[in-house]
């Protein structure tokens, strides 16, 4: 929690200076430097997405940055950290929008490799899966789960998180049909009753509904969901 903190206040109070843009992202998203405001000699990297440069959805309304950051402070209320520190900035450089920590990692690796080379990685991915069960998340490219140069494995996009209607788009489903471990449950067991007052203020009341709806459907069946479709997944893949 202590690095969350040193990293939070500098991208609430750094400067930011842009590097470059994201090549093949799906919304305009730039590489940016942030200097320390206690130091600005003190630099480090950070993922940008502004407002301005979301493509128009018909199923989610503009301000994905926002689903970003209650992504970040749902992650943080679990005591799960698998999402990096994220805040939003109105000063930034295109307007309004989310500001990531930058996961130093080997782009190499990604969802698939890890689960068929690194098997110590496998219950941080079926935290992962549950997550994105809470979340509905509608985005879980292989390419969005890392693993960072100190062997932590971290979530990014979470743009298209959080609607009230059914939308899991997913490649974690190798874990369906088994047990859910008794500790996530736990874990996620009080946003049945109550969804975090800062994460709900990021949602609409349908959203916050839904979110306390699925735990409930969690807590009940304790299970990994199926794909009984074989049409619940993100394209492409990777």
């Amino acid at each position: 929690m202590a690095g969350d903190e040193r990293e939070l206040g500098i991208l609430d109070g750094g400067t930011i200076e842009l590097l470059g843009q994201i090549a093949r992202s799906s919304n305009e998203t730039f590489l940016v430097e942030v200097a320390d405001p206690a130091d600005a000699d003190e630099k480090s990297w950070a993922i940008y997405k502004p407002e301005l440069g979301e493509k128009p959805l018909w199923d989610f309304e503009p301000g994905l940055y926002r689903r970003e950051r209650a992504a970040y402070l749902l992650s943080a209320a679990l005591g799960w950290d698998l999402v990096p520190a994220t805040v939003v900035r109105d000063d930034a450089p295109f307007g309004i929008g989310s500001l990531q920590w930058f996961v130093e990692c080997n782009l190499a690796e990604h969802y698939f490799t890890l689960m068929e080379g690194f098997p110590q990685t496998h219950d941080d991915l079926r935290r992962m899966a549950v997550f994105d069960v809470v979340t509905n998340n509608t985005d879980r490219k292989a390419g969005h789960v890392l693993r960072g140069t100190d062997g932590r494995i971290w979530g990014i996009d979470h743009g298209l998180c959080f609607s009230a209607p059914f939308k899991l788009r997913t490649v974690i489903w190798d874990f369906g049909g088994e047990p859910v471990d008794e500790g996530l449950l736990a874990d996620i067991a009080p946003l049945a009753e109550e969804v975090p007052a800062e994460v709900a203020e990021l949602l609409d009341a349908a959203e916050v509904r839904a979110l306390r709806e699925r735990v409930q459907s969690l807590l009940m069946r304790r299970m990994f969901p199926i794909d009984v479709t074989g049409r619940w997944f993100p394209w492409p893949l990777i």
